[in-house]
């Protein structure tokens, strides 16, 4: 689930338990929940926007004194994991068993932000202090735990992410706690492992001798946080030569753990690498691009250099990670949700030109070619390109869609090609791929291809031609194989004649053609999109408006429908939102489809269709053909209770009168009696009751 979602749960939940002292454990952790009974019995306050107690500079010092000999074995393990984060948000603190914040080290803006909370060394992070939090949940079930967002019971620390473990000392005696502190987002399962590691480090250090190496004790804890990483990893001396490089790093730069041992580094990522760089500047990098043409094939990767430095800060070797482009790309398109949702099955309609259109784009699906669809706004292009998509050999890669029309046009080109660091002002340090890198093995839409500009159209037919792109402000050549899908409204040989598109893109992207159909060409699609979009949308708005009036069908199929699919969608669902009963009568539709010549008034419903309507409704069902065709099948399976709703609403809609409610239906009175008699109402006593009134 995405984690804006599951915040907005967790507050929920949280005001929930506040408000009513109800756990809902759907979504809280028993854990938490106990911790939050805790805190309520323990009278604090949850509401607090700031941590309810900090001890003055007198008292932190005091309790600083006290764990002296902690402090000074977590200091540099601090530092450390510190550096392997620095950049990212994150906060890394000490704290003693009392839940005392004793040393704080993060990014200055993450601290800036802490503080304004209270977040600060000297703060109590106790459960008794501040109720549920990491910290204080740790030191009280003295085990490692995360609490994410509205999980802590204090409103200062929703905005954060913490993980937490206690750390004993070398009779196993609780003597304090470490802890990562973040804004919600950066939460992650490696955090509470990197704590881990951290404090096992600690622990280890506070059973061995004082006067043990502080820098052996730093490279262990290097050494196992590495180790525990499914990333590539590369080890390098104050040489520049390799003392370490695991299988997934070998894969990456195609070579092996024995290939690539002992060599200079520059023999297996090339001249001029992240690494080298950071073994001369002793700065650390992080994420950068890397891409290098070696013996053994070219390496695509992001690296992240961390120099390690012995205890007279000079530096003596980096360590590297890398990450394989591909992965990282999959992790963008995961998180910009990248995935085509549509498939033919999704195609309504029964119009024999229409499924003329269906049955070529499934041709379409099972080639590699360009596809161009062309039509009016909402025929469904992207519908029909997504079915596409997941219809061919890319269904389970990624599917990229962007407008044309909606971006800049300063724009367009880094939004497609991707740019390179320093490429124009405002550009993303380390740069940014484009949606055609994004959308490698995969597919991408390009809406609206008619509104591309000239400049960019040169470029993007490069890409087709040669399977290879150059980032704006770059010069490396990056391969891409995408499938193209464009589409758009104009008509593109006459925008050719206006040299307004390049005709040789043209004919490029106008390899397999797919003209839609607008709606006022498949009118016989109106009933069955209809029914479809009341299925939908009954499920989505929790309604169940199952019939659809005979005059309101008319209306729409004599509706010109400049909107096309789209636009009968929208008047579907508007329609169910103001339907007062099961029916969408005339008066639920638009008002642009009322000046078509039906009359709308409530006694005009009365009339034929109507009444033919109604009448067929008070009849015995015997079967499906019973009902008109008009009546989805969800409604005739509930026949029986469609009529009793129908009835029972007119009434109240009367106040109890019969002889108005039946005139409303369309019905004799005596007809009405008689129905009311079947459901075992008592007509004739509801008759006397009537009279008498």
């Amino acid at each position: 689930m995405p984690l804006l979602n599951l915040k907005e749960r967790l507050y929920a939940a949280w005001q929930d338990f506040v408000s009513w002292g109800s756990v809902n454990t759907e979504w809280v952790r028993p854990e938490i929940g106990e911790s939050w009974q805790r805190s309520i019995t323990a009278g604090i306050n949850p509401y607090s926007s700031r941590v309810l107690f900090t001890l003055d500079e007198e008292e932190l010092e005091k309790h600083r004194e006290a764990k002296r000999e902690l402090w000074e074995i977590s200091a540099p393990i601090m530092r450390n994991l510190y550096q392997f984060v620095q950049g990212s948000g994150f906060i890394v603190s000490l704290i003693d068993q009392d839940g005392i914040i004793l040393e704080s080290v993060g990014d200055q803006n993450t601290c800036q932000l802490a503080a304004e909370h209270d977040l600060v060394p000297g703060a109590c992070m106790s459960e008794a202090c501040s109720g549920t939090n990491a910290t204080g949940l740790a030191l009280y079930l003295q085990r490692p735990v995360q609490v994410f967002a509205a999980e802590h019971f204090l409103t200062a620390l929703h905005p954060w992410t913490c993980s937490a473990g206690p750390i004993r000392d070398h009779a196993g005696r609780l003597t304090g706690a470490l802890s990562m502190t973040g804004t919600f987002e950066k939460v992650h399962s490696h955090t509470l492992g990197m704590v881990v590691a951290a404090i096992d480090a600690i622990e280890g250090q506070l059973k061995v001798n004082k006067a043990l190496d502080n820098l052996m004790v730093i490279t262990r804890y290097q050494n196992a946080i590495v180790e525990s990483i499914s990333d590539g990893l590369i080890a390098v001396d104050q040489q520049g030569m390799v003392t370490r490089l695991n299988w997934a790093a070998g894969r990456i730069i195609k070579v092996t753990t024995e290939e690539g041992l002992r060599r200079p580094v520059e023999d297996i990522l090339g001249e001029g690498n992240p690494v080298r760089r950071a073994l001369l500047s002793g700065s650390l990098c992080s994420d950068e691009e890397f891409q290098a043409d070696t013996p053994k094939g070219k390496i695509h990767c992001t690296i992240t250099c961390q120099p390690i430095r012995n205890p007279q800060q000079k530096v003596v070797g980096v360590v590297a990670i890398l990450r394989e482009i591909k992965l990282v790309r999959q992790l963008v398109q995961r998180m910009v949700g990248a995935r085509a949702k549509f498939t033919f099955d999704d195609l309504i309609g029964k119009n024999a030109a229409y499924l003329k259109t269906v049955q070529l784009a499934k041709t379409a699906a099972n080639s590699s070619s360009n596809v161009l669809l062309l039509g009016e706004s909402g025929t469904g292009k992207e519908v029909f390109a997504q079915a596409i998509h997941n219809a061919g050999c890319r269904a389970n890669e990624p599917f990229i869609a962007i407008n044309c029309a909606a971006l800049p046009r300063d724009l367009i080109g880094s939004e497609l090609f991707g740019y390179t660091e320093g490429a124009f002002t405002g550009a993303k340090k380390g740069g940014s791929p484009g949606k055609f890198e994004l959308a490698d093995g995969g597919t991408i839409f390009l809406d609206e291809i008619g509104e591309m500009p000239l400049e960019m159209q040169a470029n993007l037919l490069r890409v087709l031609q040669e399977k290879t792109l150059v980032r704006i402000g770059g010069q490396q050549v990056i391969p891409v194989n995408v499938r193209v899908i464009a589409a758009t409204n104009r008509n593109l040989m006459e925008e050719v004649e206006k040299k307004n598109f390049r005709s040789d893109l043209y004919y490029r992207l106008n390899v397999l053609t797919i003209n839609m159909l607008p709606l006022r060409n498949r009118k016989d699609d109106i009933l069955p999109l209809t029914s479809f979009f009341i299925e939908k949308i009954n499920r989505r708005l929790g309604r169940e408006v199952n019939v659809i009036h005979p005059e309101t069908l008319d209306l729409l199929q004599r509706y010109h429908w400049p909107g096309n699919v789209r636009e009968l969608e929208n008047v579907i669902e508007r329609a169910i939102n103001v339907a007062r009963g099961e029916i969408l009568t005339p008066d639920t539709l638009p008002d642009e489809f009322l000046g078509t010549g039906f009359p709308v008034k409530a006694g005009d419903l009365l009339e034929t269709g109507a009444k033919r309507l109604l009448e067929s409704m008070w009849s015995p069902v015997e079967s499906q053909a019973d009902f008109p065709a008009s009546v989805p099948v969800q409604a005739r399976r509930n026949g029986k209770k469609l009529k009793w709703e129908t009835i029972r609403q007119a009434i109240d809609r009367n106040e109890g009168n019969l002889t108005h409610a039946a005139k409303e239906l369309g019905i004799s009175r005596s007809t009405l009696y008689r129905k009311l008699e079947e459901f075992n109402l008592g007509g004739e006593a509801v008759r006397r009751a009537e009279d008498h009134k």
